[in-house]
């Protein structure tokens, strides 16, 4: 597996801190745009490095992909049109995006294990 530690760690990072910003209710930084656009980065490198491994890579290939689609739509939704645009769309969907958060968190944590592993 190609060395994807620091992926994971800001993809982590991301996805726990964007969460927390919208879930207080904080207006929109650029800040925030730009740690969602390198994320896409670094989802990309890990999936990239999940499909490049073993056919039992699949099974959390899948889950991996899943997960940050949930977590996409609602970080694009807060990107896009701030903390308004994201109230419209999802204010009363908080807690799907708590567990759409929790989910990848342990998503990512599978697949920080299965790093440690193949180094």
């Amino acid at each position: 597996m190609l060395d994807i530690k620091n992926s994971i760690e800001r993809l982590q990072w991301n996805t726990e801190h964007h969460f927390l910003h919208i879930q207080a209710q904080h207006e929109f930084m650029r800040a925030l745009a730009i740690q969602f656009e390198l994320g896409y980065t670094d989802f990309r490198v890990i999936q990239m490095t999940l499909q490049m491994g073993t056919s039992q890579h699949s099974d959390i290939l899948k889950r991996f992909t899943s997960a940050y689609e949930q977590i996409y739509q609602y970080e694009y939704a807060f990107v896009a049109g701030g903390l308004e645009g994201f109230n419209e769309q999802f204010g009363n969907q908080m807690t799907a995006y708590e567990k759409a958060e929790k989910e990848m968190l342990a998503v990512l944590a599978e697949v920080q294990a299965l790093d440690q592993a193949d180094q």
